[in-house]
């Protein structure tokens, strides 16, 4: 039968050395055997060096990639990654609410693991305001988590509190992904908060590897594509925790400095 494959949608930059954005989010779909299609909003030249050039898509270009998947396509579940600026999210959110494309897992890609910030504030206000009441889910990491809810990381119960102050800003389910930049630490936690508001903690072993780069985006990828396979929202994330888990433990040797995670693990 036509659309009877399970089929997800990464919304985002395009990686030049594919190591993060839509390439690694479509490198997670496939792995998990669901057909990856997407709208790309910006081209990033780059390298594991770093990040030296990037091109905006224009607005027309944005809404005639959503149009033609919504044509064609039966698209489950929904992801965004890189959206640069606040024209870019103001057509995405629009778009995204015109055409049926299932749930949205909102990955906001706004600070790296570094604490270097990616979104300029007007977008960033932008993103708070039009994207996140549309998530499903919300995938921020330590310092996002800071930056949207405005608490200090320092605090104690700051993941709890941040989780359920950005429930109330309007996000369904909530995993804040833990700090893991410091080599000294054995764990790595994330705290998980549901819309049924059963909430946890999820632990892995820290790996002590500069071959981190697209963990995020295959955080949120994999949820996406377990959702649109039609998994249960707790399910989808402990199976992405494991999936990035072990994409890290086992590095693979690719470019000279941040390589990318091992998507094959």
């Amino acid at each position: 039968m036509i659309n009877e494959l399970p089929q997800a949608l990464t919304i985002g930059g395009s990686d030049s050395d594919g190591s993060a954005g839509i390439q690694a989010d479509l490198l997670t779909f496939f792995n998990q055997k669901v057909h990856g299609s997407s709208v790309i909003t910006a081209c990033v030249a780059g390298n594991s060096y770093g990040i030296h050039d990037r091109v905006l898509m224009p607005t027309s270009f944005i809404a005639s990639q959503f149009k033609d998947l919504a044509d064609d396509y039966h698209i489950r579940a929904s992801k965004t990654g890189m959206l640069a600026d606040s024209k870019t999210i103001n057509d995405v959110a629009e778009n995204y609410k015109k055409y049926d494309f299932g749930p949205l897992i909102l990955d906001p890609v706004i600070i790296t693991k570094h604490g270097d910030l990616l979104l300029e504030q007007a977008a960033f206000d932008t993103l708070k305001e039009k994207l996140l009441p549309l998530a499903t889910i919300i995938t921020p990491n330590f310092y996002e988590a800071e930056k949207l809810t405005g608490f200090n990381k320092n605090d104690s119960n700051f993941m709890e509190n941040a989780a359920h102050k950005l429930h109330d800003m309007g996000a369904k389910n909530i995993i804040i992904k833990g700090q893991h930049d410091n080599p000294n630490q054995k764990v790595v936690s994330d705290f998980v908060l549901l819309e049924s508001g059963r909430e946890f903690w999820l632990n892995a072993p820290y790996h002590n590897t500069d071959r981190v780069n697209g963990t995020g985006d295959t955080l949120s990828a994999c949820i996406t594509a377990e959702i649109a396979k039609g998994s249960e929202m707790e399910t989808a994330i402990r199976i992405a925790k494991s999936y990035v888990n072990q994409a890290i433990k086992n590095e693979i040797q690719v470019g000279h400095k941040f390589g990318p995670i091992n998507h094959w693990a």
